[in-house]
């Protein structure tokens, strides 16, 4: 993964230790496309989405979706070094909004992690799911979902269960995902 530049003085100027690894994963010159950079359009991703949706069905299509974006969770912790490590949520949150929010790959604005008791609730906004739907959609976040939760996974250790609780689409005013130990 490669972050745009801004983040790895971000990560610096908030104390953040990074390791060797994580200082080559974060050169902005570790680029995978040298002229259009490692970017691509929402509109174009999210015509992807819906044309899976048309393939395979909503449901299925919600379950690749929420699983590739699972995968890709987990591999970042792993990019970032940050897998089966004892960290605050706090170090989880800005870790995960650095690599996602606008100075990485600008998934999703992570803007709150809280844990309750065996409860992880996810606080997001600006997610890609939610970008350009209108409000009183029933768009559920698949894709920002499971990478949310891959990562959470992986640096825990333990397997979760996830949910989108709560929709900036239907009056929320974050999308909202839980997850609960198994």
């Amino acid at each position: 993964m490669t972050l745009q530049p801004q983040a790895f003085s971000s990560l610096m100027e908030r104390g953040v230790e990074l390791t060797d690894e994580d200082k080559a994963v974060l050169k902005p010159e570790a680029k995978l496309r040298p002229t259009l950079g490692d970017f691509n359009s929402i509109v174009c991703f999210k015509s992807a989405v819906i044309g899976i949706e048309k393939t395979l069905g909503e449901k299925a299509a919600a379950i690749a979706l929420t699983t590739a974006g699972r995968h890709r969770g987990k591999d970042l912790a792993q990019e970032l070094c940050f897998s089966g490590s004892s960290c605050s949520f706090d170090d989880i949150g800005y870790k995960l909004e650095t690599a996602l929010g606008k100075d990485g790959t600008c998934l999703c604005i992570i803007n709150n992690i809280i844990r309750e008791d065996d409860v992880i609730h996810v606080y997001t906004s600006e997610t890609f799911c939610s970008a350009g739907e209108p409000q009183g959609s029933e768009r559920q976040c698949t894709y920002t979902l499971g990478v949310v939760w891959g990562f959470i996974e992986q640096v825990l250790g333990k397997r979760l269960q996830g949910k989108h609780t709560e929709s900036v689409l239907r009056g929320g005013d974050y999308d909202v995902f839980k997850f609960t130990f198994l």
